[in-house]
């Protein structure tokens, strides 16, 4: 397989992987954001743990969707995620969960 070949196959899966996105973020009410991942989640919890200089993020999250390209299976019942790194949780309002047509057009079209 040349390079060439690899980069349009890791191009399409972006764009299928886009497209589910769009597909099923309206099922979801939350948006959480880890070092590692992007997820769509419809119940997350957030306990910090640890003492002085250690702390980290306990992120559990339920009916959750992952944004992660190589993955065959991108829905998951639970995931539990352990992290020293920042953790952004969003709530969003249903209006905000649909993505717009933005009629955009590859050469500005």
């Amino acid at each position: 397989m040349s390079s060439e070949d690899l980069e349009r196959y890791e191009t399409e899966m972006e764009l299928a992987l886009y497209r589910e996105y769009r597909d099923v973020v309206h099922l979801f009410s939350h948006v959480v954001e880890t070092e590692r991942r992007f997820y769509l989640a419809n119940s997350v919890d957030v306990k910090v743990r640890g003492e002085g200089a250690e702390v980290y993020f306990e992120v559990t999250m339920e009916d959750a969707w992952v944004w992660d390209i190589y993955r065959p299976a991108r829905f998951a019942r639970q995931v539990r995620v352990v992290t020293f790194k920042d953790v952004n949780v969003e709530e969003l309002a249903k209006n905000e969960l649909e993505v717009p047509d933005s009629g955009f057009r590859p050469g500005g079209r």
